[in-house]
């Protein structure tokens, strides 16, 4: 019996095995493009991917090919907001920064600059985004005290902004205006590097920048620029381009930057759900019924 393993399915390994399955159970790692869809042969019913984000999965070939495709929308919600919450506080207050002192002698006795951060009190706070990762991290800002919540989306959305104090910006007004500016939309080709080096020289030089979205909405190159030249204050990233990072990449030699590994949605609940509603997309479409969530085609 092969062991199991926490490592993603090399490439060569799905093409050897998808032909003649009538489903696919997939995370963001896989690449499931027309290769592997025509491969799997005209059985292929079902893809599912343990995800929310759908990008990397040939729409087009499944919609071409009838290919039904669900992901896990809702259930990682709440982990994704209040990981969104740790970050934005660990960058704001330096508080990695600070704990590298505490191991490194760096710590020394108290003085009135020392690590000193940013607030989230009397701040303006400007969402990329306003889904229901948005809604949250929007709900969880309010006990921050902060002076005001603006959001930029493609849909406007006046009832539910009301309830969490928001209200509707521009990209353009948004970039400018916030003190900390926090990413929580899809990447789409519209919104792929749209926080390019335009973008950051218009931020505030205080501004703290958090991705817990996509890394490919963010022109990295530009970010580390921004970070490197002290255009903005800090950036805390969830999710970066690519993943892994290289231990070599240049954003890692900075101090001003907190990173973590794709984290947003490892509370292990939501990881069960998250596979529940996977395997029960699966056997909804191999069944002819409704899935728990599927992809509009």
């Amino acid at each position: 019996m092969r062991s199991l393993s926490q490592e993603p399915v090399p490439r060569e390994e799905l093409l050897k095995q998808i032909p003649g399955k009538s489903a696919l159970f997939c995370a963001l790692t896989e690449k499931i493009d027309s290769e592997v869809i025509t491969r799997a042969g005209p059985q292929l019913k079902c893809i599912a991917t343990i995800s929310v984000g759908y990008e990397h999965i040939d729409l087009e070939a499944c919609k071409k090919l009838g290919i039904r495709v669900g992901y896990t929308p809702d259930v990682l919600t709440d982990a994704t907001a209040e990981l969104t919450m740790a970050l934005l506080l660990a960058t704001s207050r330096r508080l990695f920064e600070a704990n590298r002192d505490v191991y490194s002698g760096g710590w020394k006795p108290w003085s009135p600059n020392y690590m000193c951060g940013q607030g989230l009190k009397g701040s303006q706070v400007g969402l990329f985004g306003f889904g229901r990762i948005g809604q949250e991290i929007a709900s969880r800002l309010l006990p921050f005290k902060p002076k005001k919540i603006t959001y930029t989306a493609r849909n406007k959305q006046p009832e539910v902004a009301k309830k969490v104090r928001a209200s509707y910006a521009t990209f353009e007004e948004m970039v400018s205006e916030s003190d900390v500016i926090i990413v929580c939309c899809a990447l789409t080709p519209s919104t792929k590097e749209i926080f390019d080096k335009s973008a950051f020289k218009k931020m505030k030089r205080n501004c703290v920048f958090i991705n817990t979205a996509r890394g490919g909405i963010v022109d990295q190159k530009a970010l580390h620029e921004a970070l490197k030249e002290k255009q903005i204050m800090a950036a805390g990233l969830d999710v970066t381009t690519p993943e892994p990072l290289p231990i070599n990449d240049p954003l890692l030699k900075l101090n001003n930057v907190v990173i973590l590994p794709h984290i947003g949605s490892a509370d292990i609940d939501t990881r069960i759900q998250m596979s529940h509603v996977t395997a029960l997309n699966i056997l909804a479409a191999l069944k002819g019924e409704k899935m728990v969530a599927e992809v509009q085609l």
